[in-house]
């Protein structure tokens, strides 16, 4: 029926007050224009606005990321090589232990084997004991020092067990009997009871736990190279005074 608003022709009873737009009169509404169709609604005319021409050179460039073809980082980085020790081969000597009045001598065993009666190295060490003033015919303390122990086995047989080792025989040896001065003849000796080296040679060293030490080239090198016997010599007269006794 086309009814917009209703209004009563009079005030009910408890009813809310009208609102003033209401009352105004309406405009005349015209549905349908002389064709019968609905009116359209009035359209606004807009100009157009002319379209500026893009260069070529000026149009964005839009890029596609491309796949990579670098490797992707492994999730886990491999660890860098430790580098190890060096494997250092255990030395080689043969050591025995003499005893001459109130001295004791490490000497290296040039063959690794006893000293024999009549081998050349033995006469050598007679003599230096005699030309000291002391008893040439040392007697024997213990079994040969020989390095390494083992054939096999995972033990440690480097230089610094060898230098323990030989103290600790040595200083035993000390214990069951003192003496005022050790001879440590050969490299071997100085080296793994002196804890020095050849600079070392016709000195007095003092070790802790042995006391004083005579350091001294080994008996073949005395022989291949003589003149070396007379630094021993003068080392010798200096030193002679602390194994001497008194009615000598």
């Amino acid at each position: 029926m086309q009814v917009v608003n209703w209004l009563p022709r009079t005030e009910l009873p408890f009813a809310a007050p009208s609102r003033p737009e209401l009352l105004q009169p309406l405009e005349p509404f015209e549905p349908f224009d002389a064709s019968g169709e609905e009116a359209a609604p009035p359209v606004a005319l807009v100009k157009p606005v002319a379209e500026v021409p893009v260069r070529p050179s000026e149009r964005v460039k839009i890029e596609v990321p491309r796949p990579s073809a670098a490797p992707k980082p492994a999730a886990v980085a491999d660890a860098a090589p430790v580098a190890k020790a060096p494997v250092v081969p255990p030395p080689r000597f043969a050591l025995q232990l003499l005893r001459a009045g109130r001295c004791l001598l490490l000497v290296e065993l040039p063959t690794g084997e006893r000293f024999q009666a009549r081998d050349p190295a033995y006469l050598l060490l007679k003599d230096m004991l005699r030309a000291a003033g002391l008893p040439d015919s040392p007697q024997i303390v213990g079994e040969p020092v020989r390095w390494p122990l083992l054939v096999r086995g995972n033990m440690d047989q480097g230089p610094d067990a060898a230098r323990d080792f030989v103290q600790g025989f040595v200083s035993a040896r000390l214990e069951d009997e003192p003496c005022v001065c050790l001879w440590l003849i050969g490299l071997p000796a100085v080296r793994f009871a002196g804890e020095a080296n050849a600079e070392a040679w016709y000195r007095e060293l003092q070790v802790e736990g042995l006391g004083s030490v005579w350091a001294l080239p080994g008996l073949e090198l005395l022989m291949e190279e003589p003149q070396r016997k007379a630094d021993v010599w003068q080392a010798m007269r200096r030193l002679m005074a602390r194994w001497k006794t008194t009615d000598e």
